[in-house]
């Protein structure tokens, strides 16, 4: 497991009511609360990146589908 390392968060008090009563019905505190949710946002966006850099390699190199030309521009076109 990696270090772990505090951090501060100013929230105003109707916000950390609400936390509250939410980390409660899930059975956990407001920090393991807060940790998971930031944890889930930082592999979404670790997610999306890779997702990104696959995608712009594949645009990159283009797609061959197999299929061939078999008509001109001309033909094609009518002229």
């Amino acid at each position: 497991m990696a270090p772990r390392q505090n951090v501060t968060v100013v929230l105003d008090r109707e916000t950390i009511r609400k936390a509250k009563v939410i980390a409660a019905h899930r059975g956990t505190s407001v920090s393991q609360l807060l940790a998971g949710t930031i944890a889930s946002l930082v592999r979404g966006e670790e997610r999306y990146e890779s997702a990104r850099a696959r995608a712009l390699d594949l645009l990159s190199r283009g797609l061959h589908l197999g299929g061939k030309i078999r008509a001109t521009r001309d033909e094609l076109h009518d002229r």
